[in-house]
């Protein structure tokens, strides 16, 4: 490609339209003499993202306005590389395609477009020549970035614990033994994001657009113990029942390390939830027949028995859409249903909930569609003689094995049990940690926990960055 002008303000440019929210595109670029050529996010002559060099320097553009120069040590060959997950970009290269160097990572360049630079334009992927002579690209590669099962190779574990009221998180390779991150230390401090100072309930969700979706419930139970306010509970106890909250924490990452926070009131969200008694236990889905987000919780009225409801929330994850409708509620009205869990397996959706009814324990109720006509089931499904809760459902990648995880409180101390099925009417029973199959190496007793599957790269990524904090 012939060199025109010296800078992407008025550089030859190959220009296309990326068309997926989280891509990764790649060239080999070959400089040419007196050439400077590379590989671009650009929107106009004043708003663009990427990294150009002659050979000798690199120069990574932030902005039109904003530049910085690294030594080239690849020479006047080397392999680009962008990562753009929802506008936080990752900037690589490389001299053979197997060692990535990181340039620019967590870059924001949402700010690129027409109501900050007008033109009405798309950010688009540019390759670049500048200088004299001219540049030679091959092997342009672009693709949507999401993985799939097919490109999995370990798991993540979300939990809280109840000394702390923090999340923790455990990566395993294998799906059977898991080593909590930091040490066996929370990841995020609970009084450091919810309004009661502690969380609860944590659960994870990678959503279609590739980010990851975390929601716990805003409750400390512990509070007025650890002092942070005066009485037992938020509102009395007697009115409005044990464990009552107001609200939830929404987080959305691209990367499971930067997050970006949201605290949701739901009695704010009309006047006739201004006498709900709770809100735990939220999980995220996605309704495909909406194309929304899907936040499903356990809430009640006052001291009522507890239902399951749901809501719909906005692609930011920081704005709840619709008020709370009904998901599931227990054909006896007296009896509570919480900690609902949802699977879609084949066509159908799973929900594997707990029931009140006698002592607490995990039912399954089933329906074609996401958003209700669950059907009621009978059958009790953990293995359990004591009282448990929070089921959470998970695949083994690349088999056709589900297991069946849930918190045995009813013991002490508290552990986490599992089964095992592929038809979803036979089950193994697989033990509690460190009792069978399932094993910790760092950490023991976890809260409320919730699995989803990582890429080795990811799961990479976060133990070298909980590594590097040491």
């Amino acid at each position: 490609m012939d060199a025109k002008g010296s800078t992407p303000s008025d550089a030859r440019l190959l220009l296309t339209t990326a068309e997926d929210k989280n891509y990764e595109t790649q060239v080999e670029v070959n400089v040419g003499k007196g050439n400077t050529a590379g590989l671009l996010l650009y929107y106009s002559e004043k708003a663009y993202f990427g990294v150009v060099s002659d050979g000798k320097n690199f120069t990574i553009y932030r902005n039109a306005e904003n530049s910085f120069t690294l030594p080239n040590k690849l020479g006047k060959r080397f392999l680009a590389k962008i990562q753009n997950q929802g506008n936080s970009v990752r900037l690589a290269v490389s001299k053979d395609g197997k060692e990535w160097t990181t340039l620019v990572e967590n870059m924001d360049v949402s700010q690129l477009h027409h109501n900050n630079y007008g033109g009405f334009y798309a950010l688009r992927i540019g390759l670049l020549s500048s200088g004299k002579g001219s540049a030679g690209f091959r092997q342009f590669r672009y693709r949507n970035a999401i993985p799939q099962e097919k490109d999995m190779g370990a798991y993540l574990m979300v939990f809280h614990k109840d000394e702390t009221h923090s999340l923790y998180m455990a990566v395993s390779d294998d799906g059977y033994t898991f080593t909590a991150l930091n040490d066996g230390k929370p990841v995020i401090a609970g009084d450091t994001i919810a309004l009661q100072k502690g969380i609860r309930d944590p659960h994870i969700f990678r959503g279609p657009d590739g980010a990851f979706y975390l929601s716990m419930t805003d409750l400390h139970i512990y509070a007025q113990k650890d002092g942070f306010r005066d009485t037992e509970w938020e509102r009395d106890g007697k009115e409005y029942g044990w464990g009552n909250n107001r609200g939830l924490v929404l987080m959305k990452s691209w990367d499971l390390i930067n997050w970006k926070r949201t605290n949701a009131r739901f009695d704010q969200l009309s006047a006739g939830l201004g006498e709900i008694g709770c809100v735990w236990a939220p999980e995220v889905t996605y309704d495909d027949k909406k194309g929304k987000l899907m936040i499903y919780f356990t809430m009640r009225f006052k001291n009522e028995a507890n239902k399951l409801y749901y809501v719909y929330v906005n692609d930011d994850f920081d704005r709840i859409e619709t008020l709370p409708q009904i998901l599931f509620e227990y054909p006896d009205e007296k009896i509570s249903a919480i900690d609902g869990d949802i699977t879609k397996v084949g066509d159908r959706y799973r929900m594997f909930y707990v029931s009140h009814d006698g002592g607490a324990g995990i039912k399954q109720a089933v329906s074609d569609r996401i958003n209700g006509d669950y059907e009621y089931d009978p059958r009790w499904y953990d293995f359990e003689p004591r009282a448990c809760e929070a089921p959470n459902l998970w695949k083994r990648i690349g088999e056709d094995k589900w297991v069946l995880m849930y918190d045995v409180y009813g013991i002490n101390p508290h552990n986490f049990a599992f089964i095992e099925t592929s038809d979803f009417v036979n089950f193994k029973n697989l033990g509690r940690f460190n009792e069978g199959v399932m094993k910790t190496t760092n950490f023991s007793s976890p809260k409320h926990g919730a699995v989803i599957h990582l890429t080795k790269e990811e799961a990479a990524r976060l133990r070298s960055h909980w590594e590097n904090r040491k």
